[in-house]
C-alpha cells in the first residue's frame, strides 16, 4: 500500500505530525509512506526515519503545482491524509489521485473550504471543551485507516553537528549548557530580549549553566541583544540548520523558548523545556511531557492565533523574569 502524508509546514506543525507517521509505520510496516512538504521544510522530513521519501513542492506557482501533481499521480497512492486542513493542502491531497483523501472534520479545519476535497473525514466530530493537543488530534485522524494507536514517538535520525562540536570546544570539559531561543516568526510570540538576558544570568548564577542563544535568518541581532544583557552569561550560538538544532537539543540540559519550531524539536527529543505562550494555547500546541513547564498568558490574550497584538497591553509583557526563573526551578525539581 502507498500512503501520502500531506503537511506542508510549518516546522512545529511538522514535528507534531511525526507521531502519526510513526503510528502509520507500525501499523503498515511494508507500506510506502511519503510526505508532501514545502521546499523550505524538506530538511526536517529528511530526518524522519519512518518516511520513504519527501515529495517537495518547490514553490507556490501553477507550474510547480502541476509538476508535483504529476509526480504524486505516478506513485498511485491508496490514501492521502491531510494533516494541515487548508484549502491548499486539501487540493494537493486530492490532486495526488488517491481514491481515499482523508482530512479533519469541518469543526477542526483551519479553512472550511478544504472540506469538499476530502472523500472522508476523521478525528473528533465536534470540538472538545478543552482543546486536544494537536499531536493527539493527528493520531485520532488515523482511525479512518484503521489505526488506533495513541503512542507518541519521534523516530528522528542521529546526526552529526558542526555547531554542537563548536559549542563543546568552547566549553572545554564542561558540556552542560542551556539553549535560549528568543525568536519566532510571529512578533506576538517574542518575549523581550533583555529579559532573556536576565534569565541567562540566573541560569549561570543559580544553576551553573552557560547559555547559547539560537537564531535564525534575520535574528542574529536579536540573539546579540540577549547576550549583551546577560552579563557574560550567554553566547551567540553558531549558525544552525535543522540537523544542528536536533543535535543541540539532544545535548542541552534545558531549552527555553516561545511557541516555535526549536521548542517543539526539543520536546520531541525529550529535553527539559520551559516555554512562553501568549496568543497560542499550550494545551493544544505546547509540551506534552507533564514535567515540562509552560508559562502561559493564553487565557488573558485577546489576540488568539494572531501574528500581531492588537491591544494596548501585550499579554507576554506581563511575564516577569522572576516568573520564568521560578518555572525553571520548578522544571529542575522534577
Amino acid at each position: 500500500m502507498n500512503i501520502l502524508i500531506v503537511r506542508l509546514g510549518a516546522l512545529g506543525d511538522i514535528v507534531h505530525a511525526i507521531p502519526a507517521a510513526a503510528a502509520l509505520r507500525r501499523a503498515f510496516p511494508d507500506a510506502r509512506i511519503d510526505w508532501l512538504v514545502d521546499a523550505r521544510h524538506r530538511p526536517m522530513i529528511d530526518l524522519i526515519t519512518v518516511i520513504d521519501a519527501p515529495v517537495v513542492l518547490e514553490r507556490s506557482s501553477l507550474p510547480a503545482w502541476l509538476n508535483v501533481a504529476h509526480r504524486l499521480r505516478s506513485v498511485q497512492y491508496a490514501v492521502a491524509i491531510d494533516f494541515q486542513g487548508l484549502m491548499k493542502s486539501a487540493v494537493l491531497a486530492r490532486a495526488s489521485g488517491a481514491p481515499r483523501v482523508i482530512g479533519f472534520s469541518i469543526w477542526h479545519l483551519r479553512e472550511k473550504t478544504a472540506r469538499p476535497f476530502y472523500s472522508e473525514t476523521g478525528g473528533r466530530e465536534r470540538p472538545a471543551e478543552r482543546a486536544d493537543h494537536v499531536i493527539r488530534r493527528n493520531l485520532a485522524l488515523l482511525r479512518s485507516v484503521g489505526v488506533n494507536d495513541a503512542t507518541i514517538e519521534f523516530p528522528l535520525a542521529d546526526v552529526e553537528s558542526r555547531a554542537l562540536g563548536e559549542i563543546r570546544a568552547t566549553l572545554g570539559g564542561d558540556h552542560h549548557f542551556a539553549l535560549i531561543n528568543p525568536g519566532a516568526a510571529w512578533p506576538n510570540k517574542r518575549w523581550p530580549p533583555d529579559r532573556f538576558g536576565e534569565v541567562a544570568a540566573f541560569l549561570r548564577e543559580v544553576r551553573g549553566l552557560p547559555s547559547f542563544v539560537l537564531w535564525g535568518p534575520g535574528e542574529e541581532g536579536l540573539a546579540g541583544a540577549v547576550v549583551e544583557t546577560s552579563g557574560g552569561a550567554a553566547r551567540v550560538a553558531p549558525a544552525t540548520d535543522i540537523a544542528d538544532l536536533l543535535a543541540l537539543s539532544r545535548a542541552a540540559a534545558l531549552v527555553i523558548s516561545g511557541d516555535t519550531g526549536p521548542l517543539h524539536i526539543a520536546n520531541a527529543v525529550g529535553t527539559p523545556t520551559v516555554s512562553l505562550f501568549g496568543p497560542t494555547d499550550p494545551h493544544r500546541n505546547g509540551p506534552w511531557n507533564p514535567d515540562d513547564v509552560a508559562v502561559s498568558r493564553y487565557g488573558a490574550c485577546g489576540c488568539h492565533y494572531e501574528r500581531r497584538c492588537r491591544r494596548s497591553e501585550w499579554c507576554l509583557d506581563s511575564v516577569a523574569v522572576a516568573e520564568l526563573t521560578a518555572a525553571i526551578q520548578q522544571r529542575f525539581q522534577k
